[in-house]
């Protein structure tokens, strides 16, 4: 005769051990979580300069003022007439990257783009009266040789895209808000 004395195995008190550990788990992982993903939003800071308003009442034809922008350098140009044109008969020039004059535009003699170079992220020379604008007349930058023309595309050196266009609306005839 042996002395082994089995119990009944209580599966339901099993199972809501269980279930309680799962569900302590999964609320604790939540709770975890919750402020790590709010980690990944924009900071207030950013969010505060993610539009800007300029004022455009002071850019003579053809001058330009740059801008920051999300950290960005923005190039703001008062085209002359002959940029202008310039810019729509090399519209069908061979470019790297096909874009019209128009669709980079909303208003002919204004140009709004980044001003930042589409190969290594440098900054292009031509805003100031003196620097040099390169081969077509636009924006050069020197790090690397790339020349871009009076609509901003890429027309010669290792730029692979045209410098970007960001958003922007008019909001009269002297103020512009990008974003």
């Amino acid at each position: 005769m042996s002395d082994t004395v089995t119990y009944p195995v209580d599966s339901t008190r099993r199972d809501f051990l269980v279930w309680t550990t799962t569900a302590t788990a999964a609320v604790g992982t939540a709770a975890a979580l919750i402020p790590f993903l709010g980690s990944l939003n924009p900071a207030a800071d950013t969010l505060a300069v993610g539009s800007i308003e300029v004022d455009i009442s002071t850019v003579a034809e053809g001058m330009a003022i740059t801008v920051s922008w999300r950290g960005k350098p923005v190039f703001i140009r008062h085209r002359s007439v002959a940029e202008i044109e310039r810019a729509q008969s090399e519209d069908s020039a061979d470019l790297r990257h096909r874009e019209a004059d128009a669709s980079r535009v909303q208003q002919p003699q204004w140009l709004v783009v980044e001003g930042v170079c589409t190969h290594l992220g440098c900054v292009p020379l031509g805003q100031k009266p003196g620097d040099p604008r390169g081969d077509y007349a636009g924006w050069f930058c020197p790090c690397h040789g790339s020349h871009y023309d009076t609509s901003g595309r890429i027309r010669k050196g290792p730029a692979p895209l045209n410098l970007p266009v960001p958003p922007y609306q008019f909001l009269s005839e002297a103020v512009i808000r990008l974003g």
